[in-house]
């Protein structure tokens, strides 16, 4: 090694020289911008580093931030999750809250306009299995003052009768079963039939004349013959007709959505209720305290809020509650 720069002493002080001559010149030199050589080459040896070096902490640092932006926004993202989940759960249990003040205002409307009969709220606790069968179940029963052939109604329309009843639960045949009857006439002309179920969801009203003229949207009313509904009660419209041999068949809308109940008002007797509160309710819920079964029952004040439809729709006499007193039924009344 010592001979190697022995050897080459001369020309690398040559080249010493030459380098450093140059540089002197630079640093004299000055361009047109008056930026002297030596700088202006300095800079261009420099800048690229200084960009690369730049370019390359600045992308580190963009992904670094970009990385903790994106975990912060996953985490915001979750909890703005959590949060619109519970302001749904909140927002459903306000409508049910609402929904269900509603129907108890409802409830409550019916019950003043018929403080002269003895009613008594339940709710539905289940229904039949069977697809046939039309039926559902409560959890009032012979202890609250049920008995067989009660009438069921909701504020909108009749719903059925209580056809079994035990200390703490009763069954309903709805008004569509098979084995229902219920006596119905029009509100219009008073023609009487009898209302009773197919097997579909809606029921039908049988025995009236194919010369009867029939038109949709017409009311049907209980008419009081089965000994179990009181008369004028709401059971529904007329959806249509068609004639039969040697009677009409004519579909009927339920009042009373019976696919959809909540809750029903069982009728301890069969006292007449007036109309007027078969309108603008939706449906029932459960809410109306417990009437006991004794309580007396007298017509209902001609100033009431039921007294306000025409007086040809239902009696306004008032029968009494005794249904030991009643004669015999028919087929579709109380046995």
């Amino acid at each position: 090694m010592p001979e190697i720069l022995t050897r080459h002493r001369p020309l690398a002080l040559l080249a010493t020289l030459v380098v450093a001559q140059i540089l002197l010149l630079a640093f004299q030199i000055k361009r047109n911008s008056n930026v002297r050589l030596i700088r202006y080459w300095a800079s261009e040896i420099v800048t690229p580093g200084e960009k690369g070096a730049s370019s390359t902490f600045s992308g580190i640092g963009d992904i670094w931030s970009g990385y903790i932006a994106l975990r912060g926004a996953h985490a915001q993202n979750l909890r703005l999750q959590q949060e619109l989940g519970q302001l749904e759960l909140r927002n459903q249990e306000l409508e049910s809250q609402a929904a269900e003040a509603k129907r108890l205002s409802a409830l409550l409307d019916f019950r003043e306009a018929h403080q002269e009969a003895p009613m008594l709220a339940a709710q539905v606790i289940g229904g039949s299995a069977d697809p046939s069968s039309h039926t559902l179940f409560i959890n009032k029963g012979e202890r609250s003052g049920i008995r067989r052939n009660d009438a069921v109604i909701t504020p909108t329309g009749i719903v059925g009768k209580i056809v079994e009843v035990t200390p703490g639960t009763a069954q309903i045949l709805l008004v569509n079963d098979r084995d229902s009857g219920v006596g119905a006439l029009f509100s219009d002309t008073r023609t009487q039939g009898i209302l009773k179920g197919d097997g579909d969801p809606e029921p039908v009203m049988a025995y009236v004349t194919n010369d009867e003229k029939v038109h949709p949207g017409e009311v049907i009313l209980t008419s009081g013959e089965d000994r179990i509904f009181p008369k004028g009660l709401l059971i529904g419209t007329v959806a249509g007709s068609k004639p039969g041999y040697p009677f009409q068949t004519i579909y009927v809308n339920t009042a009373a959505r019976l696919d959809r109940l909540e809750d029903v008002i069982v009728l301890l007797s069969q006292e007449d209720l007036h109309p007027g509160a078969n309108q603008s309710a939706g449906n029932v819920v459960v809410g109306l305290p417990p009437q006991p079964a004794t309580q007396p029952v007298g017509p209902a004040s001609a100033t009431g809020p039921a007294a306000t439809a025409s007086a040809s729709s239902v009696s306004s006499v008032a029968k009494p509650d005794s249904r030991a007193a009643k004669p015999s039924a028919p087929s579709i009344g109380r046995p």
